[in-house]
């Protein structure tokens, strides 16, 4: 008697094998990260190393100089002014220093004689003082400790000098003391 011997069949599931994601996904993140680490390190070698050329673009160049103002300081003496207060007790001390451009073709030893000479037109004219001392008449204190009243007072200045006089070219103004008081 023969018997067969018994086919033993695999066991045939509908589940798809499940692969473990986390490990995978881990895997793919770290590998992404050496790659771009590595890279990164090739490209810092080689262009430290002067290996790839770089073309930089050149900065522009600076204006000539004969396009340059060339300007001399004027330190006028401390004003001291009554403010336009409904109190009528408000007063403002202040130091200006102005940037004057020099008249064009001066040589340098006209210069240096301008220096020694008092500062003729520019500081000791009494017209330019009249006419910072008229501006900050018309001021109250509230305009000028506004977050923009230093500014605003600057620029009604080198307008009402450059009205008043235009040989007088100021490039520029400063105040050295600003003190109001109410």
């Amino acid at each position: 008697m023969a018997t067969t011997p018994p086919v033993i069949q695999p066991k045939i599931t509908s589940d798809p094998v499940k692969l473990p994601m986390m490990p995978l996904l881990i895997a793919v993140v770290a590998g992404v990260i050496v790659a771009t680490v590595a890279v990164g390190g090739v490209l810092t070698y080689l262009l430290r190393s002067g290996k790839v050329p770089i073309h930089a673009t050149a900065a522009p160049p600076p204006p000539p100089a004969a396009s340059v103002v060339k300007t001399h300081m004027v330190v006028m003496e401390p004003l001291l002014a009554n403010l336009a207060d409904s109190s009528g007790s408000a007063y403002l001390r202040v130091g200006i220093t102005l940037a004057v451009a020099d008249p064009a073709g001066e040589s340098p030893k006209e210069s240096k004689k301008a220096e020694e000479k008092p500062a003729g037109k520019d500081a000791a004219d009494p017209a330019v003082r009249d006419t910072v001392l008229t501006i900050l008449g018309r001021e109250t204190s509230e305009q000028l400790l506004a977050p923009e009243g230093k500014d605003r007072l600057k620029r009604e200045i080198k307008d009402a000098l450059a009205a008043h006089d235009s040989e007088i070219k100021v490039t520029d103004l400063f105040f050295t003391e600003f003190l109001v008081q109410r």
